[in-house]
């Protein structure tokens, strides 16, 4: 009989458990971030949705989501505060998806400050519906520049032009 390494049975429950999450809306005490930058040693840097206060602190991450879950400047993370920490001040709950946002933004908690600019949501509508859907699931890749379609376009003309 074979058996599976600790660290995958462990993984794939982590996943199993943020597929069928029943999104259920942060406490009182929860609170929703954005990351900042990773600091090493699963600590991440983030920033509170506060407009009067914008304030920046360290989050640490639970054992259950390391070398399991990866988190990335801009995510999103529902965090709970912890006593115990000087520049530490709190834990992670959740990792949120784009579903996550979906749900708390229908249901009036999402913050003004991390919500997305009207200009992107104008341009959704001039999309296929299918196409949309499939864009929203995936994330952009932050670590390459974005480039524009106008760009794209130019370079088409003058390798025409040279022809």
């Amino acid at each position: 009989m074979h058996r599976s390494h600790p660290s995958i049975s462990r993984r794939k429950h982590l996943m199993k458990e943020m597929m069928e999450d029943d999104y259920a809306l942060p406490t009182e005490q929860q609170q929703i971030v954005r990351v900042v930058s990773s600091r090493g040693n699963n600590l991440h840097e983030v920033e509170t949705a506060k407009k009067e206060a914008e304030e920046n602190f360290l989050v640490s991450m639970p054992n259950k989501f390391r070398k399991s879950m990866w988190v990335k400047r801009g995510d999103f993370l529902l965090i709970e505060p912890i006593e115990e920490g000087d520049k530490v001040k709190a834990e992670i709950c959740k990792i949120l998806t784009n579903d996550h946002v979906k749900e708390y933004t229908k249901a009036g908690i999402w913050p003004e400050k991390f919500a997305k600019k009207p200009a992107q949501e104008e341009e959704l509508p001039s999309q296929n519906q299918e196409d949309s859907d499939f864009e929203d699931d995936l994330t952009p890749n932050t670590n390459r520049p974005q480039e524009s379609s106008e760009e794209e376009e130019e370079d088409e003309d003058t390798s025409s032009d040279e022809d």
